[in-house]
């Protein structure tokens, strides 16, 4: 059974082409300043070409008009050419074009020798980043499962995670040995800093819910950063009252150390493993077994390719 078939195709992509120009000089990025004190907000969306969600809540922010009441706003459609690229009949096969955009983010590899396209493009939008007090990066998930809200290892993300609500499950990770993340990039991670970062992961990348669930978490943030008023939500028909929040502290994230990488059932993430000792997969002839009780498998890759994030091990805290 293929990826397609196991998951429906509730999403279509949005037609992005009304959006290449805008108020600011670096194409799919729109600027929009209050004249009013404020932070500079940033929300990024299709860091991977096939997580249209994301893409799907900025195309509708920019035709409602929305615009800041304080602060600034910025909206970056990230990764368009591997966008661009996106059939709906090889609907998983557009993630990245040379490698993967989520993974670059350090100065030694922004100011290193390496060349690709994502490369280029992480370049050309570094200084949008590099203004951000607050970013909230938008994905989705190759599977069915809960939204989560990425805080990263940082009290702060943990705050902001609270403050916004949405969605109720908070992951606190340390990203991935591949390479770093965006929402980890500079002082978004340093806890002496203000300045901020979420990563939303909507749900499935093609179930109609990851789209609402990425709308409902751009205005949340944007109400929460005082980029927006609190009335803007009942326009949207969002839901006033903070949900029922829970936190998980991954404990490891685990990469595949081969390319025979594979789970023994069908995990689909958030799933508890009652029992340390259990063995959840096979990485070549070692067995992957769980530390301890209680253990959440959180976001479980389909066959991840060697040296990639396979699954991250974590319990819940709070």
């Amino acid at each position: 059974m293929t990826a397609s078939e196991r998951y429906p195709l509730e999403l279509a992509p949005p037609d992005l082409s009304a959006w290449r120009k805008g108020s600011h000089e670096t194409d799919y990025v729109h600027h929009f300043d209050s004249g009013s004190p404020g932070p500079q907000v940033v929300v990024s969306a299709l860091v991977h070409g096939n997580e249209v969600c994301g893409a799907i809540a900025l195309d509708r922010l920019l035709r409602d008009g929305l615009r800041p009441s304080a602060g600034s706003l910025t909206l970056v459609f990230v990764n368009t050419a591997a966008f661009e690229r996106f059939s709906l009949s090889i609907p998983y096969a557009n993630r990245f074009i040379d490698e993967d955009f989520n993974r670059l983010w350090t100065r030694d590899i922004l100011e290193g020798p390496g060349q690709s396209l994502e490369l280029q493009r992480a370049r050309e939008l570094r200084p949008v980043f590099d203004a951000a007090d607050l970013l909230l990066d938008i994905h989705s998930m190759s599977r069915t499962t809960e939204a989560l809200m990425m805080a990263g290892p940082a009290d702060k993300g943990l705050t902001l995670a609270r403050r916004v609500a949405c969605p109720g499950t908070i992951v606190r990770d340390r990203g991935h040995a591949a390479g770093p993340r965006l929402r980890d990039y500079g002082d978004f991670i340093d806890p002496a800093s203000p300045r901020n970062a979420l990563l939303v992961e909507c749900g499935h990348h093609f179930a109609a819910e990851s789209a609402e669930v990425a709308l409902e978490t751009a205005l949340r943030f944007l109400v929460t950063t005082g980029t927006i008023a609190r009335e803007r939500l009942s326009a949207y028909a969002i839901p006033l009252e903070t949900p029922e929040q829970r936190v998980i502290e991954v404990s490891e994230t685990v990469t595949a150390c081969s390319e025979n990488f594979r789970f023994l059932e069908d995990y689909r993430g958030m799933d508890m493993i009652p029992k340390a000792g259990t063995v959840i997969a096979r990485d070549g002839d070692k067995d992957l077994r769980t530390p301890y009780d209680n253990c959440i498998l959180i976001m479980p890759a389909e066959q991840p390719p060697q040296g990639t994030t396979a699954v991250r091990l974590g319990r819940q805290c709070v």
